[in-house]
Order: structure tokens, then sequence, then C-alpha cells
């Protein structure tokens, strides 16, 4: 027997998925196989571009995802599909076909965002795993513990969570997977409706258009601009990056660490792969930290796209350190200054006539521009160069050469720009080749395998292989070993030849030789029993998947659903759509204050809700009103919302963490929009876990409205006025004032009616709470209440008036109106006519 050969650190990584899972973006082939070479234990993508959270991804075809997935699944990789958005009801049948053909093809695992979605996909296959989406919003161990029953196998927690948080809620035996690398949302995932409202392209559907990245000033109640000077994108925070934080993740039980990027190019995939691919094999080594390889590793992930980095969340911190105010392009990695340039002699260039157009003479300004280097350089790497008086006028240009920190280089570039201009290194020629190369392969990454030879006189020559993690093996038998007639094989010509894998996706890394001396055979036979052995191995490797289709029934129909959705009533007790009495139509107003409270019991509101915080102001307030509890619930909010859950009393909540409590507390839990309900198995499933009452989305039509309406066995609520919050974020936007006392309580600022002044000249109300919490509200008040009696006819039968950012006496008036629209629409009348100013929102424009 012949020694273990030496494992490279790659190799090891790859040969057993040691510690934390790295999991890899892919918006298409390219960036999948550049993933797969620089090391990712797993990759997450779309299959087809309408039911994922990035339908402006390159995406898969059926054709390209199983050759995908057979990709991964021999380099030991494995492959999950991300249908992490809102789906409507008539969406359900497809989304399910699609599931079904991404498991035959060789999905290993599907991230969903939908309750009715999961709920569907459970009931149909059990056997296909399934993982929470971020977009869920769930960030506290009662949330996660909720997902375990429903038998997901892994959560996908909010950004905003701290190690100690995530400490707490991997106690709850649920696999965690954490963002670790790349863009930010400034909002909490899944409750983010901007991009909706600002113009129909919605978060939850795949086509945020990114509003957060956009100027915006901050404004007071003149309209005056108040920001501090270079703070124009308050909304615009810096790439996550937890590369120095990974022994941390690690014990604080992150399974799974989550690199954002499936928008992203190749070459960007593939060096955020390598850099943290490297730095998951220096904590599995627990060797010495080496301070060479560690700054490599950050240079890599400076020179592909970066709004510069935080890591602010993870230490329970949420302040000015994690915000880019003054640009949302890519920084890239600062590397020197400009320090001269000498304009060229302008020449012209013939433009036109190859067609038939009329020719013409062009003017070419060029320049010389000399840039002294703090940082080395690479040939072909694109610069940018920004004046610092100036960064507007910026140019960018390439490296001619390669050269090292000290050293001064020449650019050409279209003109001349000012001594001292700051140079950064913005793209890598080096990550644009090197992914170049893998992007293409059919292998472009070799799986780990022991080899085992057997060469005894008179038996089949074999050879065996099996994966180094234990995974699979495979034997193939040929020609009967014979005694040498003239030179015998050696052990060293057996592992020579053996080991040429060829263009299989197998590395050996080990070698065992059974042999006797005196041995002899002809090396074409030898390659030939080993080719056959890596087909063997192949085979059984991908067997599991190619058996799916024997266990795996077909996807419901659209009427196969909804007669399921009958038996789940029926089994769970729940009642029929049409058999329960709906109650009479009531006006409901969602206040602030107690006094605006008062306003709106006055102004002839039956239900009123109140803000948690609200609640806590110490204030009298009238009997009956109802909690509504925060879009937020995580581990540090559990003692001031939790009270306010009482058995038997209703209760609006807005997260999977408050429904749960509300079900074991014996609550009435309503669900409210931040929890969206797009489709009537999602109507069922949160009924089952405890749901006596909705309030539909405003990303609804109203045909979907209606819809929802008729097919509820509780009741459902529509706003109806007001405004729509928009974003909700764990960052003060206040702070771009640069004011901050850090002491939210005592804020002065804070209790201004501050807005944010958008490009258009729109202003979005901006609030901050006791907590630091910021909330956004749309630009634009809304005005359903002429929709009343078509409302009313559909079994909505509680409409409210959002009075968050009204007085008490716009209150009344707001609630009024609603009462009077109910009124008509009870009298067979139509209401009266939208306030100006107003819309209907997605009532008659739906979402993308």
């Amino acid at each position: 027997m012949f020694p273990a050969l030496h494992l490279s650190d790659r190799e090891k990584s790859l040969t057993t998925s040691r510690g934390i899972e790295l999991l890899a973006p892919a918006g298409g082939p390219e960036a999948f196989n550049a993933a797969l070479a620089a090391g990712a234990n797993a990759i997450y993508c779309g299959l087809g571009n309408n039911f994922n959270a990035r339908r402006g991804a390159h995406n898969f075809t059926e054709e390209t995802f199983g050759e995908a997935c057979r990709r991964a699944h021999l380099a030991g990789a494995r492959v999950y599909v991300t249908v992490n958005i809102a789906v409507a009801t008539r969406e359900i049948p497809q989304v399910l076909e699609l599931i079904r053909r991404a498991w035959l093809l060789g999905a290993d695992a599907f991230i969903i965002q939908d309750w009715g979605l999961l709920a569907e996909v459970r009931r149909s296959w059990p056997q296909i795993e399934c993982h929470v989406s971020t977009q869920a919003n769930v960030h506290d161990a009662r949330g996660t513990a909720w997902c375990r029953e429903l038998g997901v196998a892994r959560v996908t927690l909010s950004r905003e969570l701290s190690l100690d948080e995530m400490r707490t809620i991997a106690q709850e035996g649920v696999e965690l997977e954490a963002f670790g690398h790349g863009a930010l949302c400034f909002c909490y995932s899944g409750v983010c409706m901007m991009s909706s409202l600002a113009g129909g392209r919605s978060a939850n559907r795949g086509l945020c258009a990114q509003p957060c990245r956009l100027p915006y000033d901050l404004v007071d109640e003149e309209g005056h601009a108040i920001e501090a000077p270079g703070r124009t994108r308050p909304l615009c925070p810096k790439d996550y990056c937890v590369v120095d934080d990974l022994p941390q993740l690690a014990d604080a039980g992150v399974a799974s660490l989550k690199v954002e990027g499936r928008m992203k190019s190749p070459d960007y995939v593939y060096a955020v792969i390598s850099a943290y691919r490297g730095a998951l094999d220096a904590l599995a080594d627990g060797g010495e930290k080496d301070a060479r390889a560690d700054a490599a590793r950050h240079r890599t992930l400076r020179r592909v796209f970066n709004r510069d980095f935080t890591d602010a969340y993870l230490w329970g911190r949420s302040g000015d350190e994690m915000m880019s105010y003054e640009r949302s392009n890519n920084r890239g990695e600062l590397v020197g200054e400009v320090v001269s340039s000498r304009k060229l002699e302008d020449t012209l260039v013939r433009r036109g006539g190859s067609d038939g157009g009329r020719e013409r003479m062009r003017r070419l300004t060029r320049a010389d521009v000399e840039i002294r280097l703090d940082q080395p350089v690479g040939e072909g790497d694109l610069l940018e160069l920004r004046p610092v008086e100036d960064p507007s006028q910026f140019l960018t240009v390439r490296a001619e050469r390669a050269a090292a920190a000290g050293e001064t280089i020449t650019c050409r570039a279209s003109r001349p720009i000012p001594a001292g201009a700051v140079v950064r290194v913005i793209r890598s020629q080096a990550a644009m080749d090197a992914a170049a190369r893998v992007s293409r392969l059919d292998v472009p990454r070799r799986r780990p395998v022991t080899v085992s030879v057997r060469a005894r006189l008179g038996e089949p020559f074999s050879v065996t292989l099996a994966c180094a993690d234990g995974s699979a093996a495979a034997t193939a038998e040929g020609f009967v070993v014979e005694p040498a007639r003239t030179k015998p094989v050696t052990r060293e010509d057996l592992i020579e030849h053996v080991g040429r894998m060829g263009q299989s996706p197998f590395e050996p890394v080990l070698f065992e030789v059974q042999m006797d001396e005196g041995a002899g055979m002809g090396f074409s036979a030898v390659h030939k029993v080993r080719a056959q052995a890596c087909e063997a191995l192949e085979q059984q490797i991908l067997a599991p998947y190619e058996s799916r289709a024997e266990r795996l029934a077909v996807a419901p129909s659209a009427r196969g659903v909804a007669a399921r959705l009958v038996e789940e009533r029926e089994k769970d007790g729940l009642a029929a759509p049409d058999a329960w009495t709906r109650p009479a139509p009531e006006a409901c107003a969602l206040v602030a204050s107690a006094e605006a409270a008062r306003s709106a019991f006055d102004a002839g509101a039956t239900r009123v809700y109140a803000t948690a915080d609200a609640l806590a102001d110490g204030a009298a307030w009238p009997e009956g009103v109802i909690p509504w509890l925060d879009e937020v619930c995580r581990e540090g909010d559990h003692a001031r919302l939790d009270p306010l859950v009482r058995a038997g009393q209703p209760v609006g909540v807005g997260n999977v963490s408050e429904l749960a409590l509300a079900a074991s507390r014996g609550a009435l839990a309503e669900i409210r929009t931040c929890i969206p309900v797009h489709n009537e198995s999602c109507l069922v499933a949160l009924e089952e876990a405890g749901a006596a009452g909705f309030w539909l989305s405003p990303e609804l039509t109203l045909e979907e409205v209606c819809a929802l309406a008729g097919a509820a066995s509780v009741p459902v609520g529509l706003v109806v006025s007001g405004r729509a919050r928009a974003m909700t974020s764990e960052h003060c936007v206040l702070q771009a004032a640069g004011r901050c006392i850090h002491d939210c309580p005592n804020c002065e600022l804070r209790r201004r009616r501050l807005s944010l002044r958008d490009i258009d000249g729109n202003l979005l109300p901006v609030r901050t709470d006791v907590h630091g919490r910021s909330r956004i509200w749309a630009a634009h008040p809304l005005d359903a209440t002429p929709q009343a009696d078509a409302l009313v006819a559909a079994g909505v039968t509680r409409l409210m008036a959002d009075a968050t950012l009204l007085s008490p006496e716009e209150c009344a008036f707001a609630v009024e109106r609603v009462v009077r629209a109910l009124a008509a629409a009870a009298e067979g009348r139509r209401p009266a006519p939208r306030v100006q100013g107003a819309t209907s929102g997605h009532l008659f424009t739906g979402i993308g």
C-alpha cells in the first residue's frame, strides 16, 4: 500500500464540506462554472425568468440547468433553486410544475418566500428539501421554530441580525443561512414596497428597481434640505463583507454563508468565492493567521464590484459606518493618485461612409496621465481616475502594464485630469481572465477521489474509485492479470497510468495498490478499466437524481389545488368560504396617538388599531383599541411586543414570530400586509396557523383582492386611505443630517415631520422610532374609498384609514370618508370620487 498523496488546501476543502457551507450565486451558466471552479459548496440560481427574485438575471433554461446540476453533483456541490417571490393564485400550478421539473433535473433544494407555495410543495412532495427565504422576514428563534414545524430544512436569516441573535436562533435545531458578502438592502427584506409604490416594479415579485440607490434630500417641514454635505444617498448602504468574521459566525452556529450576486458577472463570482474559499479553508485548518494570504484575499475582494464594506450588523451596529452616502456605484480599491497629465496633439478620425452615409471627420482628444501607485496593479486592470474637487468628472483608463507599489505608470486617457485625482482599480483583468478560462469548461472542478488498484496474478485487473468524502464508490474489472513476458509492470507504472483521469470529473488524491510481483499488462487495457471505473462512479453519483421520476407525483392542476384546499379546510376544522356568516362591513383606523384614537371612534370607526410604540407612551387610551405589532420582531423586541398579545383578544401581527405567539396564547391574530398574501393557498396555510383575519397587500389589484376575500373563511380587510409604508430600516435615515446624538428617545429631529425628497420632487415622509428604526412612507396618499362598493360586494368587511401620519383632525376626516363610502355601498349609491392628489394604488395597475 502506498501512503496518501499530499492534499492541497483546495483539495481538502472540496474533499468534504468542512464547517460552513460556502453558497455562491449564479445568474447563468458562466457564473455557475466560475462558482464551481472557485470552490463553492453549493450554488443558488433561478430556473426561467418568471418566479424568482432576480428576474432580470440571465437565469437558466431547462437544458442549461440540467447540465449545470450534473456538473455540480459530479464536483460534490449542491444546487438550490430560487422561487423566492409572492405568487398569485393563478400561478401556483405553474410554479409547482417548475419545481417538479427542477427537482427531476437535479435541484437539491428550493428557496421559498411564499407561505402558500411552501405549503403546496410540502403537501405535494414531502421529500423535496425546502429553505425559507430571507424574503419571508424571519429574524428570531420563535419564528425559526415555527418554520421548523412546517418541515423546512433551513431558514435564511435577515441580514440585520447580530452574532448574539444568530447564536440564540441556532438553538432551535434548524440549519441557518446567513448573508456574508455583497449588496445590502436598506429595508428589511420582504417588507419593502418602495419600488412597487414608485413605479410598479415589486421586490416581492423579483423586479426591484433599486430606488434606494438614488439621490434624496432629507428635508424639513418647509422643504429645506438638512442633510450634511456629501450625504446625498441616505438609503444606500455599503456592501456586506464578513471575511474577517468567519470564526465568530461558525461559533454562532451558522451553517451556510451566502454570497449575494445573481446579477453579477462571472469574474465577480469567481473572485469573491475564491477569497472566501481560502478564508474558510484557513479557518478549518486552525493554523496561525497568514497575514500575506489574508491581505491578498482583501485585495481580491476590493478589486471586484463593491460600495466599500461593512460588517456593522454582526456587531449590533447600524450607524453611519455602514452607509455609502456619497456614491452608489463601484468603488473598487484605492491604489494611488494622479501626479500629472499631459495633453497630446488632437487627431482626426474618419467616421461614417461605409454604408453609404455621409463621411465625416471627428477630432479625438488624448492625454497621457502619470499615476503614482500605493498598491500594485495588473496589466489590463480598469482604473478609475476621480478628481477630488469635482468627483463627477471622472475618467476610466486601462493599466498598460503590471506595476508594483511605489512605481509610477503612464496611462492613455481621453483628456487631461487634475493632479491629486484619486485612482482606484475597479475591475481586475486577472479576475476576468481567470473567470473566462473556467466559464465554458465542461469540467470546471474535479472531485477528489481515492484510487484502489488490484493486480493479482490469475485474477481480473480492477480499479476502485471512491469519493474522498465517502459519498460514493465504484469498481471496474477487466482483463485477467498474467505473468510478464518481458518487462514487468511496477506499482509506480500503475499509479501513473491509472492516475491519468483525462477529461473525467475526478482528481486522484490517494492511491492503494495491491499487486503481485512479475505481473505484466498492456497500458491501453489499464486505461480502459480506469475509464470504465470513472464512468461507473459518475453513474453512482448521479443515480439518486436520475431515479427521482419514479417517486415523484405529478404537479397538481389548478382544479387539483382547489380541491386540496377544500380537503385541507375540512381536515383542520376550518369553515368553508361559503359556509360562514361574514360580519357587517366596518370602518377601521390605524393611529399613532390616543387623541387620534378618540377622533377615529368619534368619526364612526368601530375598530381602531394602534402601533405598539404608541400604546407604550403612557397615555390614557380609549377602551377597545387593538395592538398593531411591528413588522420586525427580533429577540430584543419581545419584551415590549409580547405583552400586547392576549388570549381571546385581536392583535395585528407583522411576522410569523408574532403569529406563532398569538396562536400559542389563543389570541385572534390578524395578518398585516407585511406578510404578503397573494394566493388562496397562503390564506389556508395561515388560517391553519391561527390567523383570524387578513389585511391584504397594497400590491394586489382590485380583482385579486376580491378573489381572495371571497376565498377566505375569516374577515378580510384592506387599507383604503392613507399612505402605504414603503420601507422599514434598522438604520436611522435621520443620520443623513449629521447630527446624531446616539440617544433616540431624546432626539429632537425624531420629533419633527421630516421627509425625503426624490429626484422628481416628491416627498416621502420619514419617521424614526425610539429604537432607532426608520420607516418611510409612499410619496402619494391612497384613496380607494370609491371602490368600497366592489370591495364590500366581494366580501371585504374591514376598510381601514391609515392615520399613522395624521393629526387627530385629519384622522377624523379620513375615517368619515370611509364611513360615508360604506354607507353609500350599503344603499346602492356610488361612493364619493377620489380625493384630489391621491392614487388608487395598484387596484387598476398591477405590479410586475
